[in-house]
């Protein structure tokens, strides 16, 4: 019998896309940050995430970075220190239109439970809204975005402080 799938090259291999808000708590499961909120920017090719401390050095002949992330916003006392290859340098224009050299890492996100890898620019956020920017290339083929919604994988909670 013939199937009539095997006629449509869009249905071969084809995956289900799932919906995500313009805002999204996401994990970044290989530098220890359980999540982070991120905004998910179509508009952006690449995906960034605030980092500080930024230092880089050789080991084995392969460059390396160590660097640090805030990943609550608006709380500079938490943060987690991260050390990984990089990727490679890349020129990338702000949304201000200033071009500079970034390193780039190679890292796993995870997206309402679900693991792929992501490219991230190191860059300084510290006086942008979000920690974290996913960019298109991060969720191309993978993800529609809702702009209307936020937090389609549920919301952060917060631990409630115990009053004396």
């Amino acid at each position: 019998m013939d199937d009539p799938a095997k006629d449509d090259p869009l249905s071969l291999n084809a995956e289900p896309m799932f919906i995500i808000g313009w805002r999204e708590w996401v994990g970044l499961p290989d530098l220890n940050v359980r999540q982070v909120k991120a905004k998910i920017d179509t508009g952006a090719r690449s995906s960034s995430i605030h980092a500080f401390d930024v230092e880089t050095y050789m080991q084995d002949g392969v460059e390396r970075v160590r660097f640090s992330i805030h990943p609550v916003q608006n709380r500079d006392d938490i943060f987690v220190n991260a050390d990984v290859p990089i990727l490679e340098r890349r020129h990338v224009r702000s949304s201000n239109g200033e071009v500079s050299e970034r390193i780039v890492i190679r890292t796993r996100l995870e997206i309402l439970q679900r693991r792929g890898h992501v490219d991230l620019t190191l860059a300084n956020r510290d006086a942008m809204g979000f920690r974290m920017l996913v960019g298109r290339e991060a969720i191309r083929n993978h993800f529609l975005v809702d702009p209307g919604a936020s937090f389609l994988a549920g919301r952060h909670r917060r631990k409630k402080r115990r009053s004396n």
